[in-house]
């Protein structure tokens, strides 16, 4: 095998290729914009992702983005990594764990654009709660921004606080930090907290799994819980433009305006400071109350399955 061409840079000690290629068809950015993006925001996107099993979303010119758990027989040997026992795919998973911002320059170099670790720690602890706002195609910005401040109210009468971020695509995240809490407690606390703040303007907001039932509704997803993941703030998006997930304070949800700003430009428009860290308030205790009434709410996806059992056996007497 020939050897291969010198690095255009080396950063952190690692050697970078084709900085100036494409990111990805329609990013509008090189891969050298997304090194100075993590490089920028790399004493910000550590705590974020420090000591998480990490997925990222790859993607290279002319193919669709991928997601890949497992660090690759390629990872420089500095490059952490946790093995994760995966019930579902009756394997190990060799996720990579972020420390260092050489990590993330690494990434970097891999295309790896989206940064998506679990909610919970590298010990299985929970860390916060989210919900996930998911406007329908074609809204105005408008109705998501409405369904975060029912999802606040929804917080406020349970007495916990929260942060709120733009999910680098159309949503919004809002972000609750918790402590002392069950994976499965949490998952249940997230599901009564989305079925509350339906309740308040059920025209707008919906609890609906399956996207044909949802009407025009901004959808309320409760089910980054346990092992799931969710873009980090300051993680770039696979989409057109590349966008950047950034902190939103409250009174400023009016202000959004979706596909900004973008791997190119987040670093000028938001300087040197970490609102996000700001914004979060302290972790909080999980009210009881509010896990029983989850724990008596089906998961998304099998009230999904019942309710397309219930449907078929009608059509069945039609």
């Amino acid at each position: 095998m020939p050897p291969r061409a010198e690095p255009d840079e080396t950063r952190h000690g690692v050697a970078l290729h084709h900085l100036d290629d494409a990111l990805f068809d329609g990013a509008g950015a090189t891969k050298r914009d997304l090194v100075d993006h993590v490089e920028a925001f790399g004493d910000r996107l550590l705590p974020a992702l420090a000591g998480r099993p990490l997925t990222v979303v790859r993607v290279r010119p002319g193919q669709r983005p991928f997601v890949q758990k497992n660090a690759p027989a390629s990872a420089p040997s500095w490059l952490r990594v946790q093995e994760v026992w995966s019930p579902a795919s009756r394997r190990t998973v060799r996720y990579p764990v972020v420390e260092h911002v050489r990590d993330l320059v690494w990434l970097a170099g891999q295309r790896a654009v989206e940064l998506p670790p679990t909610v919970l720690d590298g010990e299985g602890r929970v860390t916060h709660l989210v919900l996930d706002l998911d406007p329908p195609e074609g809204a105005a910005v408008g109705a998501v921004v409405h369904a975060a401040r029912l999802v606040r109210a929804a917080l406020d009468a349970a007495g916990l606080d929260a942060a709120v971020k733009t999910s680098g695509a159309k949503g919004l995240h809002v972000v609750v930090p918790v402590r002392d809490v069950e994976p499965g407690d949490a998952a249940a606390a997230t599901r009564a907290l989305a079925a509350r703040a339906e309740r308040l303007d059920p025209d707008a907001a919906t609890t609906a799994f399956v996207v044909a039932d949802r009407g025009g509704r901004v959808y309320l997803d409760p089910t980054r819980a346990g092992g799931a993941t969710l873009a980090c703030v300051w993680s770039p998006r696979a989409r057109p433009g590349t966008p950047v997930g950034v902190p939103v304070a409250w009174d400023a949800l009016d202000d959004v305006v979706p596909g900004t700003p973008t791997v190119r430009t987040a670093a000028s428009v938001v300087g040197d400071g970490d609102p996000w860290r700001a914004a979060l308030p302290a972790p909080q205790a999980v009210p009881a109350g509010l896990v029983a009434e989850g724990h008596d709410l089906p998961p998304p996806r099998v009230a999904a399955m019942h309710e397309g059992r219930r449907r078929a056996r009608e059509a069945g007497r039609s």
